[in-house]
């Protein structure tokens, strides 16, 4: 046992010996490995957010935007059936029936695609199926409330109620689901990047202290100023180090101005947008229902969250940002306030037995009809909707083309590393055989 001891303490002596070669090859394993361990580490990161980039571009992000198109269309579906409801019977309001009739059935096809797209994710399966048989249960009321002449009414109340006790809190809670998926798939990137960065930074700079004391060392004990291959490995290393950190850092935080200012405003006012859609049904379901006043009094209700400061529904925050002008903003916000008015005139012609006025200043496209005034809002709504869909989708283009590659590079260059050292002090400890 003191043998071995004795045996294990001269290795040690001889290893620190800068007379021997034992120092320069224990210099140089740490290197090698200290390399190694950077090719591995960074390549795995890099391919990991390189793959969590496309889980947002791909997935994450278009299934809350379709939740949040889904709610929004079924909003609409509900109006337009409203619509087609007051126009039944009016020759004079056919153009209006026939355009109520073809937004309903592309609404209806709009459901459908965001649905089969919803499908795709195991977690809102069970979700996507209550949706799909309140959405069958809907159909079949519609159905009827179109064909029930005199009694379409009543078969309408049974439709909208189907649609605001079932499908709407399904939907919301689709979208919440996939808006929570969202969050946890940017949190989960941005650990993977951190990570990645704290790596690069620790075992780039250790690998850097490495080759450059390696170098300063072989020049003082051979009188050799510079070492080329070690020269091309401090190169090689810096070129990878810190370009990857930079990387890193410049797409995170084009992610990160992607949701801030594209993303989550846009599923905000795609929200504030559904809310509207029905707010403006409300206007067709009091005069359907023969002046109800639960239907008024939940226009205005939905009118003041949309004009309030109510940050998930109110159009001032909604359609305002760094990316909108006041004035654009502003359009918004004033639009709603027409249409708003015309709610209000369209009750007061009902509320005074002028029913068929009523439904004429409803259907109308004249300036100051609510159909004119409610698609001149929708337009300023859509407009800046459409524009930070796009941003968001350039932004998420370019973060991964920034990403291309990167999952290979480390390979290739700290490969040429790991050669290059042993290259680098092959003739040197040649001298001591």
């Amino acid at each position: 046992m003191s043998a071995v001891i004795e045996a294990t303490r001269t290795m040690a002596r001889r290893a620190v010996q800068p007379e021997t070669p034992a120092r320069l090859r224990l210099w140089v394993a740490v290197t090698v490995l200290t390399a190694a361990a950077l090719l591995a580490g960074l390549s795995l990161l890099m391919a990991r957010v390189q793959n969590q980039v496309r889980v947002i571009g791909d997935r994450a992000a278009p299934q809350a935007a379709t939740a949040a198109d889904l709610y929004f269309a079924l909003s609409d579906m509900d109006a337009q059936v409203a619509r087609l409801v007051l126009t039944a019977g009016n020759d004079a309001l056919a153009g209006s029936q026939i355009d109520a009739l073809g937004t309903y059935q592309a609404r209806s096809r709009q459901v459908d695609a965001d649905l089969q797209k919803s499908l795709a994710s195991v977690a809102d399966k069970d979700t996507v199926l209550t949706l799909l048989d309140q959405l069958a249960v809907y159909r079949e009321r519609v159905w009827q409330t179109l064909t029930a002449g005199s009694s379409a009414p009543g078969y309408y109340t049974q439709a909208t109620n189907t649609m605001h006790l079932g499908l709407l809190p399904a939907a919301q809670s689709l979208r919440s689901a996939s808006e929570e998926r969202l969050s946890q798939a940017y949190a989960s990137k941005q650990t993977t990047q951190a990570w990645a960065v704290t790596l690069a930074i620790v075992l780039g700079g250790a690998l850097l202290v490495l080759l450059f004391a390696l170098q300063v060392w072989l020049a003082r004990r051979f009188r050799r100023v510079f070492n080329p291959a070690l020269l091309t490995a401090t190169v090689l290393t810096i070129a990878l180090v810190l370009p990857a950190i930079a990387v890193l850092l410049l797409q995170g935080d084009q992610l990160r101005t992607a949701r801030s200012e594209s993303l989550t405003p846009f599923l905000r006012l795609s929200q504030a947008r559904a809310v509207s859609y029905d707010a403006a049904a409300d206007t067709s379901r009091y005069l359907v229902s023969s002046k109800l006043a639960f239907y008024d009094n939940d226009f205005k209700r939905k009118s003041a969250c949309l004009t309030g400061d109510d940050r998930d529904t109110s159009l001032p925050v909604a359609s305002g940002g760094p990316d909108v002008s006041p004035d654009q903003a502003g359009q918004v916000v004033t639009r709603w306030q027409a249409y708003a008015r015309d709610h209000q005139k369209i009750v007061g012609l009902a509320a005074s037995g002028q029913h068929d006025e009523a439904i004429g200043a409803l259907t109308g496209i004249r300036r100051g009809d609510a159909a004119f005034d409610f698609s001149y809002y929708d337009a300023a709504v859509a407009e800046i909707a459409d524009a930070r869909k796009s941003a968001f989708d350039r932004s998420m283009h370019d973060a991964s083309v920034l990403m291309r590659g990167w999952a290979v590079l480390p390979l290739v260059v700290m490969g040429l590393v790991i050669l290059l050292v042993p290259i680098a002090v092959r003739r040197r400890l040649a001298e001591y055989r």
